[in-house]
Order: C-alpha cells, then structure tokens, then sequence
C-alpha cells in the first residue's frame, strides 16, 4: 500500500511539473511576475513566482504580518506588521527588505496612492492614520481620525483619503493635500471594509455591526443612505466600471448586490458558507468568491446572474487575487497554510491535465496566510 500512495504521489507531482510547462507562457526577457504572501503566525512574507508556480524566498519581517499591497508606480511591495508596529519595504527586483517604517499602534493594511508616491495606514490602537511617503521612505503625517479606525484608502483621484472607525462608527474623510480631516460622517455600526468608485464620487462602507452598507458622497461628504444587508457584511468587492459592489455577507452565506448609481440592493443570492473575499474579472464579467466555511471558491457570470461553477481549495480559504493574466486565481488557505492555484480559462485542445476551471496546484507558504498582493514588471 506504501508503494502504491508513493507512486501516485510521483505521479500527481509529474502532472503538476507538466502542467507548469503547459502554462509557461511566452514572455519577453526581463518580465516577472511574483506574489507576495504575508503569513500571520511565520511572521514571514512567501515570495511565489507565478511563471513558474512555486515558492522561492520566504522573507523575515515584522511581527504578525497582516496585510500587503504593492506600488502601482514603482517595483516595490509593502507589509504591515501588526505586532511591531510597522511597514517592511521590499525591493520586488531583488525580493529583499530594503526598508522598515515605523508607524502608531495596531496598523493591519496599507492602500498606496495610484501614482505610487504615498502610503495611507490606519493604525486601529493609536486613533490616527500615518501618511507615508514611499519616496523617501519616512511618516511625513500622523492624522488624528476616530475610534480604532480599521482601514484607510484613498481615492482613485488621489484627493481624499476614507477611514473607517470601528469605535465609533463614523468614517473620516482626510484631506489628501492639506493632510487633515475634512469631514467625520456618522454612518452605521462597526465600520470597516470600504469600496470607492473609479471616478473618485462616492464610497461604500460595510458595517459588521449593523448588517449594513453606508454610502457617502465624497464631494459633500453627506450621507446618501444604509442599506441593510445580509448578515456580517464582511468584505466589498467592486467591479471595475464601478456600476455594482458585491458584498460577502458571512454568517448569511450569501452575496448583496448594490447598485451604485441607484443606492439600491439590486439582488441577493446564496453562494457556499461564510464568504469571506470576493474580486471581479477585469471585465466585469465573473465574481469570484472564497467560501471560508466551506474549503471552496465558487465562480458566479455577473450578466447572466447564475453560479457558474464551485472548485474545492484547501482549508478555510481567503484571500484572493488574480494572476496578471487572469488565467489563474490564488487563493490563500488559511489552515492548511498554502496557495491554490485555480485555472480559470480553457486548456488547449487536446490537453490531459485537466479541466476548464480547475484546481492547477497547490504552494506551501508559511503559517495562516492572510493577504496576498500580485506585482508583474518588466526589467531590462
């Protein structure tokens, strides 16, 4: 019986190894495209390459790593160290720590600016948000907003920055040249994720407390309405004409639709247990939805409103993000501390690995994964 499970795993390990080969794509010299992982409880950041869909550096950083963001301008990634109370700076050309920033207390993520210039931090124990400047790596403002503020991020026009305090339920809205508040809105109960609409108009906040999503004009910065939900509201998921969010509904085990234009919840429907994350196909056209109660990612057809497809992953999945040609989703499995790589388009003709939409591979990575950020760029 030992020989027999030894040889299939030989032989799983060969389909996988030929099934890399299959998907190696052509790609100009100088191009890479890597992942970053930040693991929880390893203190650590994988550093996956996903031409080749494996694991080649686990860099040390701060303590409990808990979210990480790469610079849309630059060829740099950063991390957010809960623990430490800190930013590590990673150079994505040589995959080294190159810098650490101190911030306030208890910050968990990061949103960069699309010029790549700042860095925006909510520190959840210090009531602030540091503003980074990613230039020369240094705090150039500490920000005093409300109650343990969970998340701040800035608008796609680089104007105003949006922080969601859960101690008070209020968001902040900062003024990103003056660098202060302009406006603090009341909206619902225990505020956290926010969505702000690609042309810099309005923002969403999902709020835990209250199973209920707030909208915010952000010229006026009134409150234009709540709208209920289903129950623990936990992650919003924008599509990129910024027409609808989907909202991850956790203990309801469903998916809101808003309609962003409207204000309005244009449908409801139910996916696999406790979801968790969700993204949207660059063209608006699939929403995929990691079930953390369920070691599932089901795949949903936005325009045809039907659920196309539920692939099992490994356990207690989260986080996910879409390889820079869309043809594979990662998602980040908590417990089993690894990477599934989900294929997303259609094999070639002929092909015997596997299926359209299919579990590709999995990447050990270090201990509870909790964030993940892809960078592509090109070097000479």
């Amino acid at each position: 019986m030992a020989k027999k499970l030894t040889a299939l795993s030989l032989l799983l390990l060969l389909l996988a190894a030929g099934g890399c080969r299959r998907h190696r794509r052509t790609v100009p010299a100088g191009y890479h495209e890597f992942a970053y992982v930040s693991n929880g409880k390893s203190d650590s950041v994988s550093v996956l390459d996903l031409q080749a869909f494996r694991s080649v550096k686990a860099l040390a950083v701060g303590r409990n790593p808990s979210g990480v963001t790469a610079n849309p301008a630059r060829n740099e990634v950063y991390v957010v160290n809960s623990e430490s109370n800190n930013v590590s700076v990673i150079d994505a050309e040589r995959n080294e720590v190159v810098s650490t920033i101190g911030v306030h207390r208890a910050p968990y993520f990061i949103d960069v600016s699309h010029d790549g210039r700042r860095g925006y931090v909510a520190n959840s124990g210090s009531a602030n948000v540091s503003v980074l400047d990613l230039i020369s790596r240094k705090v150039i403002a500490n920000i005093r907003v409300g109650n343990a503020p969970g998340l701040a991020k800035v608008s796609p026009d680089g104007n105003l920055v949006v922080a969601s305090n859960r101690g008070d339920d209020s968001v902040s809205l900062i003024d990103a040249g003056a660098l202060q508040v302009r406006n603090t809105v009341a909206v619902c109960k225990q505020p956290e994720d926010i969505a702000i609409l690609p042309d810099s108009s309005k923002a969403f906040i999902a709020c835990t407390g209250s199973d209920q999503v707030a909208s915010i004009d952000l010229k006026s910065g009134q409150l234009l309405a709540v709208l209920d939900v289903g129950k623990t509201p936990i992650q919003l998921a924008l599509k990129p004409d910024g027409g609808e969010i989907f909202v991850s509904n956790f203990h309801s085990s469903s998916v809101s639709v808003i309609e962003t234009t409207a204000n309005e919840i244009g449908n409801t429907f139910l996916i696999g247990n406790n979801p968790v994350r969700a993204v949207v196909s660059r063209d608006n056209s699939l929403l995929y939805v990691a079930n953390f109660g369920s070691n599932t990612v089901s795949i949903y057809t936005i325009d045809m409103g039907r659920l196309a497809g539920t692939i099992p992953v490994g356990s207690q999945p989260d986080g996910l993000a879409l390889t820079a040609d869309e043809n594979f989703l990662l998602v980040l499995d908590t417990q089993s501390n690894d990477v599934a790589a989900v294929r997303t388009t259609k094999l070639p003709t002929g092909s015997k690995i596997s299926a359209e939409r299919a579990l590709f591979t999995m990447i050990p990575v270090g201990m509870q994964p909790n964030a993940i950020a892809v960078k592509a760029f090109q070097t000479q």
